[in-house]
């Protein structure tokens, strides 16, 4: 079962930049609430409880049930503005989810194993490069994230989009077989690699120069064969 947030709102009454802004002084937070073929609805949430909710995490992909004066609406938020200096919540807009409804969000990607992985027990420190996933699924099934295990990838091993199991009735709209994270080695270890392939290199080198110089000397020294007659 998806997370549900739950809200209590009540209707704007008044709309417009003066409205907006002493509501917010009195600690209210105005938003609206629209789709689903439906007229749009101004509401006022409590500032406190709503920043709480935001920075809690996922804010964007978890659905909410926003009763308003005793009516439920089941929406989504689709965005949010925040203060430029105080990063207290100006407005949110929330998309109104009928039934079945689908909806498009992006989908946290959640490591598991990396202390197994051979490449990390080595050295190396995971990278993710996907950290998150849009996808397209129902709003009552919005998986909470999508999880990569790490647990069987050595140095400079990658997991893309195809190596994992994506949750059931879950779409990804991103094109291509994408990478999502990989196993990048400690600092320096680039170089300690060319410089142990030089080593190896250079003594494979001065054993062929050795053979060849043995192979071209003469077989014996003068005076060294005996008269057997």
């Amino acid at each position: 079962m998806a997370t549900i947030n739950q809200l209590q709102a009540t209707t704007r009454p008044n709309s417009g930049k003066g409205a907006a802004r002493a509501e917010r002084r009195a600690g209210r937070v105005p938003a609206v609430i629209y789709g689903d073929n439906q007229a749009p609805v101004g509401i006022l949430l409590a500032s406190k409880e709503l920043t709480l909710k935001i920075h809690a995490g996922r804010f964007l992909s978890t659905v909410c049930d926003i009763e308003v004066d005793g009516k439920k609406h089941r929406a989504i938020p689709r965005d949010y503005q925040l203060h430029p200096v105080n990063d207290s919540v100006m407005h949110v807009d929330f998309l109104r989810l009928g039934e079945g409804a689908l909806v498009r969000v992006s989908i946290p990607v959640h490591i598991l194993g990396a202390e197994q992985a051979p490449g990390v027990k080595r050295g190396g420190a995971v990278n993710i490069v996907t950290h998150s996933i849009e996808v397209e699924c129902q709003a009552d099934a919005i998986p909470q994230s999508i999880d990569v295990d790490v647990s069987s990838l050595d140095m400079n091993h990658s997991k893309h989009l195809s190596d994992i199991e994506l949750p059931k009735n879950v779409r990804v709209l991103a094109h291509g077989d994408i990478t999502l994270v990989t196993i990048v080695p400690p600092s320096g270890y680039a170089e300690e690699i060319k410089a142990a392939a030089d080593a190896v290199a250079a003594t494979a080198a001065a054993a062929a120069s050795a053979a060849a110089a043995a192979a071209s000397a003469p077989k014996g020294a003068p005076g060294a064969e005996v008269d057997k007659k």
